[in-house]
């Protein structure tokens, strides 16, 4: 694992994702600001209680205040500043899980236009025990603020690692990981076997997975939907597929 260089700062927005943030400690927290009106729940506590026990300062302001430094329209009466997170490499990370003595379970996110569904995957993966989320880096959201907020702490978690798709491919297919997409006209993934390690691939909302990407791919696998619904929202379509994975894992 390599760490960036800190040439900026991430703006977490949100109760959940800045108690995470401060809970996993995968990063300095460098000032959290929270609405002098909140009231004391436990979740308040939580924030005030794991500022002070890292020394992270927490600035009492006014709801305006937030609302003027929000770049998501939802805060929640809290907002940190934080280092960003360490960088990865899809070779790096796939040696760390096989050192660990783990099957690595990753996913291919290819060209996801809309925040909500990036951090709805990565909450997801958090979930299912993914070890990294893999995104084009030059096509495609990145983290974002609004991905880190719905991620609810899943980008705390989860390794969002911003590499070419084609590079990453190689080091999967290297490491002797199936890939496997998910996209239409697939194989019923009830049939499937998903066990062990797994590389899932995933296309962007409008496109699907792309004919290149589904060239490189194991086995192309749907979900069997009713009433002749062609297909899901690609965030459901992961998490569908994700839990499936640790369904049959689990059953042995």
């Amino acid at each position: 694992m390599t760490k960036e260089k800190i040439l900026s700062r991430d703006q977490l927005e949100g109760r959940n994702v800045v108690i995470e943030a401060l809970r996993r400690e995968k990063r300095r927290i460098q000032a959290v600001y929270l609405d002098a009106q909140a009231k004391r729940n436990i979740k308040v506590e939580d924030i005030l209680n794991l500022s002070s026990r890292q020394g992270v300062s927490v600035k009492r302001v006014s709801r305006q205040e937030l609302d003027k430094m929000s770049k998501t329209g939802v805060h929640n009466g809290v907002i940190a500043l934080a280092d960003p997170l360490p960088s990865w490499t899809t070779k790096d990370l796939i040696d760390d899980v096989f050192n660990r003595g783990e099957f690595p379970f990753l996913i291919l996110a290819d060209e996801i236009q809309y925040e909500h569904n990036l951090g709805a995957i990565l909450r997801s993966a958090m979930g299912a025990g993914v070890h990294g989320v893999i995104v084009p880096s030059k096509r495609g959201k990145g983290l974002t603020p609004v991905v880190q907020r719905v991620s609810m702490g899943g980008a705390e978690v989860v390794p969002l690692i911003r590499e070419s798709l084609m590079s990453a491919i190689k080091h999967i297919k290297k490491a002797g990981i199936p890939l496997v997409a998910a996209d239409m006209d697939g194989v019923s993934l009830w049939e499937t076997n998903l066990k062990g390690s797994l590389a899932l691939v995933l296309g962007g909302e409008s496109k699907g997975v792309s004919p290149t990407l589904r060239s490189k791919c194991r086995k192309i696998v749907s979900v069997p939907l009713h009433h002749n619904l062609d297909s899901l929202n690609v965030s459901v379509t992961a998490g569908i597929v994700m839990f499936e994975k640790c369904r049959q894992e689990q059953k042995g």
